[in-house]
């Protein structure tokens, strides 16, 4: 089916919806580990570090989509033990989410002994904080290519999803990393939803599936429990005032 066609087909337009929509979702989890890094580096370079991570991002996941057979081939097993079969994508997820685990465990322990010291902040170089933002792209483009693959039939409305979910992204991206780190209790929270998904990815690459949809509810339950308490917060400080 040509582009034409393509923009004359209806359910494409709703695939294209669907798809946009959900990439978005799944970019949740990618904003907030962005936002966790750059927190660490200067002020004045937290802002180029979110722009040079999304787009790394945006890049990984069109050059992944330009090559679905060797996405495809990545499912593939390529050795067993016993009778679990391990393929590159159980590796990648495993890798990643070990990666998580650690970053987000060692984050809230330096977030915990800044409170409880002089206020110092354990600095971050700029080199550093963009090969973990690249590394941890690696894991999130996969599943986002994997998804987007099984969700729409034509290459150009997976690449108009990705792009389109990656520019709210762009948009979000400061007002959200601002947001994090004036509220040390959102930041908090946004570590824990890293150790969580570190923990899921673990477990899809040891092969239990764990429905993404529990832990974006957990994540949106959790979200706006603590808006309601910035909420009561600012209305105690208005009154105190």
């Amino acid at each position: 089916m040509d582009f034409l066609a393509i923009l004359s087909d209806p359910a494409a337009w709703a695939s294209l919806a669907a798809l946009t929509a959900l990439e978005i979702v799944l970019g949740i989890d990618n904003l907030i580990f962005l936002s966790i890094v750059a927190s660490r580096l200067p002020v004045h370079q937290q802002n180029a570090a979110r722009r040079i991570g999304l787009s790394l991002a945006l890049l990984m996941r069109l050059a992944l989509l330009a090559s679905i057979a060797w996405i495809v081939g990545l499912t593939q097993p390529i050795f067993s033990v016993g009778e679990f079969d391990v393929s590159w994508r159980d590796i990648i997820m495993l890798a990643g989410g070990l990666f998580l685990l650690a970053k987000g465990t060692l984050e809230i322990h330096h977030t915990m002994e800044e409170q409880h010291s002089e206020g110092a902040k354990a600095g971050s170089t700029f080199t550093m904080a963009i090969v973990q933002i690249v590394l941890l792209d690696i894991v999130f483009s996969l599943d986002s290519v994997i998804t987007a693959v099984g969700m729409a039939e034509h290459l150009s409305v997976m690449v108009t999803a990705v792009v389109l979910a990656m520019i709210v992204m762009l948009v979000a991206a400061k007002p959200v990393g601002d947001f994090v780190n004036r509220h040390p209790t959102v930041k908090m929270l946004a570590l824990a939803f890293l150790v969580l998904v570190g923990t899921m990815l673990v477990a899809e690459g040891f092969h239990f599936h764990v429905p993404k949809g529990y832990i974006y509810f957990a994540i949106a339950f959790s979200a706006g429990v603590e808006a309601l308490n910035l909420l009561a917060r600012r209305r105690r400080l208005a009154k105190a005032h």
